[in-house]
This record gives structure tokens, C-alpha cells and sequence, in this order.
């Protein structure tokens, strides 16, 4: 299976180790991600101000070129970027009088006729790879790990992109399962983690981060799985430090480690190794 890929700048700078683990894993169950040959920022945010079309222009010019290259379906793994291109691209398919006033402005450049697909890769591997697939994959079973599944907002909210139940998810849980892996889970799992209030309120992101983790560690957890890379910076950076820190994994890492792949492979460095031997390998893998 080939797919197109749209990366987005995050994870080609504070989140590679995401896309390190994701291209290990996706090589070992027979899928080749072919980053888009060009592509910008998504715009990061979409625009709730129904006038202010040119905050569209970003997203809708990534699906623009999508089109343009000949692809119907991209992958990507960043929520912040799948939530604002699949909202682009609803835009696209629901309000042509604003694509025309878009493409108008930007001198034919936005032509897009919304026929595109957004897909995260947990789409990907939930709905098209399969669990079982997945399942059939490991050769190290996590039986001994009981992970936190944080999904954040990006991947539940609006309704008319969410991946799954906004309130009780188990798209993670699923996956982790999957895995072998022992599955606890709490009421701040779907809660926002303050994204850039990190920025200028760095306190409120600080409680709720806090909070989580006091609530994943209480519930038995060992680590803490997730797939945002602002939700890792913000759970890596203002854990606590009265404690060990919990260890904060994207499942890309969790299902390598499960498919007894290299820990280098997976993005792992000595100190992330060093931590997450005492709390996954050490126990699970040994």
C-alpha cells in the first residue's frame, strides 16, 4: 500500500520521533507513506470567523496541491494538522461560494473541488490495516505495561471529523490492547491539555497537566500513550517533578516496541531508553 503523506512542520521538528517510530512501523506492516512533493504549514488553527477566508487559504492549498499531484487520500500524523485540513477540506465540499471567492482571490490557484481525503494514521490503522492485522504483527506482547490512553481534543472534536465517541473514545484503548498492553483510563482523557495557553498561561496548562497524571499514575498507569505532538510537549515539559515523571509515548513508539523493533528505530534516546526500560522494557519485554 502506497499513500500520500502531508508531515506538517511540527513533526519535522518537535515531533520526529513520532514519524521515526510511525516509518518503522508502517515498513513492517507493508505501507509506504510518499511525503507530498509540496506542501506548506496548514495553518495550525481553523478559523471559527466565518468571514475570515483567507486563514483557509493555508489548509485548502495543501489539498489544492494533493489534487494537483494526482492523489485522492493523504495521510498524516499530527491532530492539530488532520483537524485543520479535514475542516478545510468539509469547507471545500459544503460552501463553494467561499472556494470561488478563495480561488478568485488567490488567482486560480485554490481550484479544489473537495474531493480529497484526510486521513490520520489511526485512521489508517484502525480502518484499514485492521487490529488483527496489527495483532498478528507483534512479537513482544505488552502483558506486563498499563498505559494511559490521552486522546486531547484535536481527534474528537467537531462532530463532523471526529474520529471517534467525544466522551467515552476507545480508538487507543483498542490499539493498546492490541498490543497486549493493559489499558487504564479516567475522566481527563479527553480533556485539552492547554495547548499554546503554554505560551501565556503556562499555571492552567501546568494544573491540567498535573491533574492527568496524577489521575493516570493513582489508576496504575506506567506511561502515557498519546498522538498530539502539543500534547507530548506539554506532557513531557510541566510534568510535576515532586515524582518520577510518567513516561509520555506516541502509540507509533508503543506498537514498535511491540513489534520488538531497535529502540533507535523507534526515536528512543539514551535517556528516553533509560526511562522507559524501567517502566515498559524492563517489564514487558524482558
Amino acid at each position: 500500500m502506497q499513500l500520500a503523506y502531508y508531515s506538517g512542520c511540527t513533526i519535522k521538528v518537535s515531533a520526529r520521533e513520532h514519524e521515526q517510530a510511525t516509518l518503522a512501523i508502517l515498513r513492517e506492516l507493508g505501507i509506504e507513506l510518499r511525503e507530498m512533493a509540496e506542501w506548506n504549514c496548514c495553518g495550525v488553527v481553523h478559523t471559527l470567523t466565518g468571514e475570515n477566508l483567507i486563514r483557509h487559504m493555508a489548509p485548502l492549498r495543501v489539498l489544492a496541491r494533493l489534487q494537483q499531484q494526482g492523489e485522492r487520500e493523504v495521510v498524516t500524523l499530527c491532530d492539530m494538522c488532520f483537524n485543520t485540513l479535514a475542516r478545510a477540506n468539509h469547507l471545500a465540499r459544503t460552501q463553494p461560494e467561499q472556494m470561488d471567492a478563495l480561488n478568485a482571490t488567490s488567482g486560480g490557484d485554490l481550484s479544489y473541488d473537495g474531493a480529497g481525503e484526510v486521513l490520520h494514521l489511526l485512521q489508517l490503522l484502525r480502518d484499514r490495516v485492521g487490529l488483527a492485522a496489527i495483532r498478528g504483527r507483534v512479537r513482544r506482547p505488552l502483558r506486563d505495561l498499563a498505559v494511559y490512553p490521552y486522546y486531547g481534543c484535536k481527534l474528537l472534536r467537531p462532530a463532523g471529523i471526529a474520529l471517534d465517541d467525544p466522551e467515552t473514545p476507545t480508538m487507543l484503548r483498542d490499539l493498546m490492547e492490541a498490543l497486549g498492553a493493559t489499558v487504564v483510563e479516567g475522566s481527563l482523557q479527553t480533556q485539552c491539555c492547554g495547548a499554546y495557553l503554554a505560551v501565556d498561561r503556562a499555571g492552567l496548562v501546568m494544573e491540567r497537566v498535573s491533574a492527568t497524571v496524577e489521575q493516570a499514575r493513582s489508576a496504575g498507569a506506567g506511561a502515557i500513550v498519546l498522538s498530539c505532538p502539543l500534547c507530548h510537549f506539554n506532557f513531557a515539559t510541566l510534568q510535576p517533578r515532586t515524582a518520577a515523571p510518567l513516561p509520555v509515548l506516541y502509540y507509533s513508539q508503543v506498537i514498535g516496541l511491540a513489534f520488538d523493533l531497535d529502540p533507535a528505530a523507534l526515536g528512543l534516546d539514551d535517556q528516553q531508553v533509560e526511562v522507559v526500560g524501567r517502566a515498559v522494557t524492563s517489564q514487558a519485554l524482558c
